[in-house]
């Protein structure tokens, strides 16, 4: 059901707490409603860096990687009045 949900309890620091507070008081929301955004997008992101980090470990496993000396000195030439092409695999 979409409706079932499950309570988790954490204890926090109070001065995060009470900015969850000054949050909800802000929004005309509930202290819940707070939370379950913020969990939600911190969950959201870690799925994403997870998948982004397989993604970046098939990438070295198929030699799909670009030299690091290549990296940085392209991005050395950034500062300057000629920088070099992006460097490519």
């Amino acid at each position: 059901m979409a409706n079932d949900t499950k309570v988790l309890t954490a204890h926090v620091p109070i001065a995060l707490a009470e900015k969850v507070e000054a949050m909800a008081l802000r929004l005309e929301r509930s202290r819940g409603w707070v939370m379950k955004q913020a969990l939600t997008a911190w969950v959201d992101q870690e799925e994403e860096r997870h998948r982004m980090t397989l993604e970046a470990l098939a990438d070295v496993d198929a030699r799909r990687v670009i030299d690091h000396q290549a990296v940085q000195a392209w991005a050395d030439s950034l500062d300057t009045d000629k920088p070099l092409p992006p460097p490519a695999e």
